[in-house]
Order: C-alpha cells, then structure tokens, then sequence
C-alpha cells in the first residue's frame, strides 16, 4: 500500500519541525546531562556518555543541515549507548521529515517517559500535544492469535507467531491481516482503519474440515423412491408376463385336444387374445419400470452429496461452493475470508 502523508498529519508535522531551529537542537545538544543517578543516567558508563554525546552532537548537525537520514542513523546509535529522552525527542524530529508517523509516536513516547525534567517543560509540552495529536490521526489496532505455531502477518510483514498480539498506531487504510499455519486453511482479513479508531481483531484458523458441510439436492428418499416405484412397476410387468404364459399353454391344450377336421372354439379365440394383451401389457410395464430406474439413477447420481464451505464465525453464512476432487481427495482448499 502507497504511503501518502495525510493532509492533517503533514499540518502537524510542518507545525512541529517549526521547532526544530539550530537554536533548539543545540540546546537538546547541551541537555544530556551527567551520570548523576537520575533514572535516565542509571547503569550509564562514562565510556558510553561520551560515545552518545559526540553521537547526538553529529546528529544535531545533520538536522540543522536537513540531512535527516543520516541524522536518523546517528540518533539511533547514540541510543545504543544512552537511553536518553532528550535523544528520543530530536530522533522525532528527524522522523517527522521522513513521513514514518508511528516511529514518530514511539520517540516520543520514549521523550516522555520521565516527565519534563530531562527535556524542559517547553519541550515537553510540546511533544505531549503533538502526540496528542499523531494520535488522532493515526489508528489503534490490536491483532491477536491463539493458535500455536501460527505467523500474523500485516501487509506482508510478520507481526508476530501465536499465540500472541499486536498492539500499536498504523496508518489509516486498508490493512490485510492473514495467519498461516501448515494443515490450517489460510485466515485473511482486509480491515480498513480510519484516522483516531480503535480497532480489535481476533484471527481464527480453521481446517478444511471445520468448514466444510454437505448438502444434496433434495430429499435422500426422492430417487430411491423412484427407483422403488420402477421395480415395482417391473414385478407388476412379470406377474402380467407370466398370466400371460399361462393362458398360452392352455391355449396349446386346447389345440392339442382338437381331432382331424376341427375348428377352434370361442375358447381358444378368447385365450389367444388374452394372452396377447396381458404379453403387450407387460411389455409396456417393462419399458416404463426401465425409464423409472433409469431415472432413478439418474437423480441418486445428482443427489449425492456435494460438499461447501461456510464461516463458522457466522452460522449458516455460506462462503464458497467448492466440490471435491475424487473420493480419496481432501478438496480444493481456498482462502477462508470473513
């Protein structure tokens, strides 16, 4: 996602670099102090104060110079050695010609942490509303994740491996949260974040089986049915198939009865037709019982199961249809986004 500075933000940040004049920097040059016990001189050695002190004047000369880079760099070392609010503080100002907002916060923050004293109370007041300030303009956001072995990333850069949470300022935008873990599904979420909100965002990780469910088409008894209907059908075909039998075979008694010379009866008239319709009766159950299987089949073939997803933070909520490959297949897995 493209930084751009926000109109407000570039406001505050003009407001607050008003500030930053050779004046001030060589004043917070001369406001390190001693190693004289104060909490943010404790445990300092004088070999460290010394290696911060030509450390932070180099750096207030590249501010004054608007160098800021390498002013950056040089703050940063210096606090490797000294700890020192009034280093955090000039660090800010450095940080605000950068457009980097929330290292801005941190800096400040750090300048802050013993009160006015190691700054003067000018300064501090003046870092306290610009934070104030920053805040407002910037988002709160706290991600976390339960699942063990889990990486939280945030716009492609890992926040953390869960169990575990992120809390902190992010710029105002559109922000992409995913956890990936091996044998989960991959949990994404685009949450947008507008200037001052307080955001809370719990990421869930699910296996293709957790949200997979099965559904036919209609009723499991539907083409059975059919199917039982056309064996019925059938049966009934065989039963009229062998009447129709039985009336042949006393048909050929009734012939075998008659001498030289005789004519067939009104019995054997009656037989033979008979026996042609229950044959032409139960040829025609054969073809409908045939059709009915058929169709059975046909409607057990589309009524088999077919699986989909669904979020289970939101039951009954479909999210992707998805069928799966073969029986022996564990599915296409998707991204689960919710």
């Amino acid at each position: 996602m493209k930084r751009r500075a926000l109109p407000g933000l570039a406001l505050a940040m003009a407001w607050m670099m008003s500030w930053a004049t050779a004046a001030e920097a060589q004043q917070a040059r001369t406001s390190l102090g001693a190693s004289d016990g104060r909490p943010w001189a404790r445990g300092v050695t004088e070999q460290d104060e010394q290696a911060a002190r030509a450390l932070f004047q180099e750096a207030n000369e590249r501010l004054e110079e608007s160098v800021f880079v390498e002013a950056v760099r040089r703050y940063h070392r210096a606090l490797k050695h000294w700890n020192h609010p009034a280093i955090h503080y000039n660090l800010a100002l450095a940080l605000m010609n950068l457009d980097r907002p929330v290292e801005v916060h941190e800096h400040l923050v750090a300048a802050m942490a013993h009160g006015p004293e190691p700054l003067d109370t000018g300064r501090f007041e003046h870092a306290l509303g610009y934070k104030s300030l920053i805040e407002k303009q910037l988002a709160w956001l706290d991600v976390s994740c339960d699942i063990p072995g889990a990486t939280v990333t945030m716009n492609g850069r890992q926040l953390f491996s869960a169990p575990g949470r992120f809390k902190g300022l992010v710029r105002p935008g559109m922000h992409s949260l995913v956890a990936l873990k091996a044998g989960y599904l991959p949990t994404e979420k685009g949450q947008p974040l507008m200037p001052g909100e307080k955001v809370q965002v719990q990421l869930k990780l699910y296996t293709a089986d957790d949200v997979t469910r099965y559904r036919r088409r209609w009723s499991g008894w539907l083409p059975w049915s059919v199917m039982g209907a056309g064996m019925a059908v059938a049966g009934s075909g065989a039963l009229l198939h062998q009447r129709a039998q039985d009336r042949l075979d006393a048909l050929d008694t009734e012939v075998a009865a008659c001498t030289e010379g005789c004519f067939p009866g009104p019995t054997v008239v009656r037989l033979r037709n008979q026996a042609d319709t229950l044959q032409n009766v139960a040829v025609g159950s054969y073809v409908i019982a045939g059709a009915a299987l058929t169709t059975g089949a046909v409607l057990l073939y589309l009524n088999r199961s077919q699986p989909y997803r669904v979020n289970p933070d939101a039951p009954g909520q479909e999210l992707l249809v998805t069928p799966l490959v073969g029986s022996g297949s564990g599915g296409v897995l998707g991204t689960l986004r919710f």
